[in-house]
């Protein structure tokens, strides 16, 4: 089994990759429904959503591994 810390570091790993991709994804995605973010807007929406999805897969993560015992 995966101890908790492990498990947090796989989470930041995953979402420190998955932050520059919403970076990216918000300047070229955004502007489709008449946003035109700056590149420092762009940045705060990812860091809002980051925050938001390191939470949801660590205590993803943990779930599964409450469930396996």
């Amino acid at each position: 089994m995966q101890s908790k810390l492990f498990s947090l570091i796989e989470s930041l790993t995953n979402v420190f990759i998955g932050f520059f991709v919403s970076i990216i994804a918000n300047v070229f995605v955004l502007p489709v429904f008449g946003f035109y973010p700056t590149l420092s807007q762009a940045t705060s929406i990812g860091i809002i959503f980051t925050f938001i999805s390191i939470l949801r897969s660590y205590l993803v993560r943990r779930l599964f591994n409450l469930i396996k015992k």
